[in-house]
């Protein structure tokens, strides 16, 4: 959703301004009728019907041409994906190759054909030899494959380049640091890789540099913080790019690509000094390999908005001088080696909505000037080694906190009294591997606005209050391994209770539940995807009504006491990839269809009383003896012929 937004907010950005205006007069010169033709003659499919007006001589009245007021020759090319109208925006097509003979149109200064989807081929190789007036390049959210062209260092007048969205390989051309008119490099979801040139430090009217969901090695240039103007940095997620090779079949070839990738590392080089960087507001290095400590020039990037350095190596403590930011509004410090204390300094921060220091060797105790923060919505400190004991009463009390993340926290006790009426209502909470005791009260069913509860990996004990059916938005529910007990129907009348019901994971399991289970799937629009009930003690036949979850992805109810025969209507669930019985008193034949089921990846039916000859036919005949071992009176593939 969030590239197609960028989408639309490109094209609207980039709506002509009358500069270079449709033309009456002759027709285009021969070398742009040329570029053009053939450019159309690449496509055969063009779903928006622009290139229908793309005949004759006269191309400056055509869709998407625009040729300079005084010279005749095409200057703009404007076909972009999206289309906007008064009353709606809509998404066209063009499917074919871009033909290189665009780079004919020898006066081209804007080419836009961002967000077609289905425009394949590669960037001309001698673009930046015969487009010398191209200010603006926008190839974005394409199909197109190959390199960044060397020759783009050509291209002295280059404004914006987007190529982002794209299978572009290879590494960045050095010769982009030679593009002095450059401010905006996009690059970013593409599988770029080697090192980032330190050419692109000399690029001193950039202002938004994107290189993030690639494949980029080495360290972050270190003369980075030279570009004095930049407002927006994003170096995050070069992880594999988040795009494997489509050779990549298996789990060992996987590893063995993660391993031998070196990701963006080393230090963070800036800011060195004071001064650096005075515009930079948006800031994401996360996903890397980045090492060493965070620098304790920190808090000279006074501009600074949002930054995150999460999923990295960074170890040492969290500078003080993080509270001179004062315009920020999210920090995401998490999944590093961070130690120390959080600095008493981050009370300053008074612009700060979203927290998250998680996943780190944090310790206690909190800092009481962190109740200053009365804009902040969200904070999560799991997984450190906080050892809390209780939770502070000041973080009861902040006025807009309503997603809380303290697992891991070393909360011992009771549920927690002052969650009970915090200022802000409770959308998301998160105290799971805690030492919480004693029972779920009653009260959590005024949360009526809560999302999401996990309380996992705890002491709890005595049954599901019945309140919780009040919680109609609830959409994760995460219980498990506690010690809790009695029916779960309670949980499921959630779901039959709201027209609209947003419950999708429930797990429950490693628990002592027990009786039968009455109602599954009697919602009218049910959405539950995940559900565990394993390792309980739930006795007697699943309702056919479980049939109904046709949303379902994962169903865990191995390790019960279930039994009569396996529900025909599970077959109805297509979307079902995870399916483990194992371990009940399952009776009669395995139903035929099972075989509808053909997403699913994971079948687990063994020891229970199945009989009878395995269902014939994929997937399920494809799945190992150990899915159907422990069935005595089963025969047919994989086991012994019937």
């Amino acid at each position: 959703m969030g590239s197609k937004l960028s989408w639309i907010l490109v094209f609207l950005i980039l709506i002509p301004t009358g500069e270079c205006k449709r033309i009456a007069g002759e027709g285009c010169t021969s070398q742009d009728l040329m570029g053009l033709t053939r450019f159309k003659a690449a496509i055969h499919v063009d779903t928006s019907g622009r290139l229908e007006t793309w005949v004759g001589r006269h191309c400056c009245k055509w869709d998407g041409v625009y040729c300079n007021n005084r010279t005749g020759r095409v200057s703009e090319i404007r076909l972009p994906g999206f289309l906007s109208t008064d009353d709606f925006i809509a998404q066209t097509q063009m499917e074919g190759w871009l033909s290189p003979s665009i780079t004919l149109l020898g006066s081209l200064e804007v080419l836009d054909l961002g967000g077609l989807i289905s425009l394949a081929g590669t960037i001309p190789s001698s673009i930046g030899f015969h487009l010398p007036k191209l200010r603006k390049l926008y190839l974005y959210s394409n199909n197109l494959t190959g390199p960044v062209p060397l020759s783009i260092g050509k291209l002295s007048r280059l404004e914006e380049i987007h190529l982002h969205e794209n299978l572009l390989t290879g590494s960045i051309p050095a010769s982009i640091g030679i593009l002095q008119n450059l401010n905006r490099l996009l690059l970013y979801s593409n599988r770029l890789s080697g090192p980032i040139p330190e050419s692109i430090t000399n690029l001193t009217n950039l202002v938004s540099l994107d290189l993030h969901g690639n494949s980029l090695t080495g360290h972050i240039p270190v003369k980075i913080g030279a570009l004095q103007v930049l407002k927006e940095l994003d170096l995050s997620d070069n992880l594999l790019g988040g795009k494997l090779p489509l050779s990549v079949t298996n789990l060992t070839a996987i590893l063995v690509l993660y391993l031998d990738t070196n990701l963006l590392e080393g230090e963070i080089p800036f800011p060195s000094i004071s001064g650096e960087m005075p515009s930079l507001g948006f800031l994401r290095l996360n996903d890397n390999h980045l090492t060493g400590r965070i620098p304790s020039n920190i808090g000279n990037l006074v501009s600074l908005r949002r930054m995150s350095l999460a999923n990295n190596r960074l170890e040492g403590p969290i500078p003080s001088t993080l509270g001179n930011v004062l315009s920020v509004t999210e920090i995401y410090l998490d999944k590093n080696r961070l130690s120390g204390q959080i600095p008493n300094s981050i009370g300053r921060l008074s612009q700060l909505m979203h927290l998250s220091i998680s996943n780190n060797l944090i310790e206690g105790p909190l800092p009481s000037e962190m109740s200053s923060l009365h804009y902040l919505q969200e904070l999560d400190l799991s997984f450190n080694a906080l050892n809390l004991s209780s939770i502070p009463k000041w973080l009861g009390r902040m006025p807009s906190l309503c997603r809380v993340f303290l697992a891991g926290a070393g909360i011992q006790g009771n549920f927690p009294e002052l969650l009970r009426t915090t200022p802000s209502p409770l959308l998301e909470l998160d105290l799971s591997f805690n030492h919480l005791t004693g029972i779920i009260p009653e009260w959590l069913g005024s949360l009526t606005q809560l999302y999401s509860l996990n309380l996992s990996r705890n002491s709890l004990v005595s049954k599901i209050p019945s309140t919780v059916r009040s919680l109609c938005d609830l959409g994760v529910l995460d219980l498990h391994s506690n010690k809790l007990s009695g029916p779960i129907d309670v949980v499921f009348q959630i779901e039959s209770r709201f027209s609209e019901g947003s419950l999708s994971y429930i797990d429950l399991s490693d628990n002592h539940f027990s009786g039968k289970i009455e109602q599954i799937g009697t919602g009218p629009q049910s959405k539950i995807g995940f559900l565990n009930l394993s390792h309980n003690y739930l006795i007697s036949r699943l309702p056919g009504s479980i049939g109904k979850l046709v949303s379902m992805r994962s169903l865990d109810l191995s390790y019960n006491k279930l039994g009569f025969g396996l529900p025909e209507s599970l077959a109805n669930v297509s979307s079902l990839e995870k399916l483990k019985l194992q371990r009940n008193r399952f009776t009669g034949e395995i139903p035929n269809g099972f075989l509808k089921l053909r997403a699913l990846k994971e079948l687990d039916l063994s020891d229970n009383l199945l009989v009878g000859r395995i269902p014939d036919g994929e997937p399920i005949s494809d799945f190992p003896r150990s899915s159907f071992s422990g069935n005595r009176g089963l025969c047919g593939k994989p086991l012994s012929p019937c």
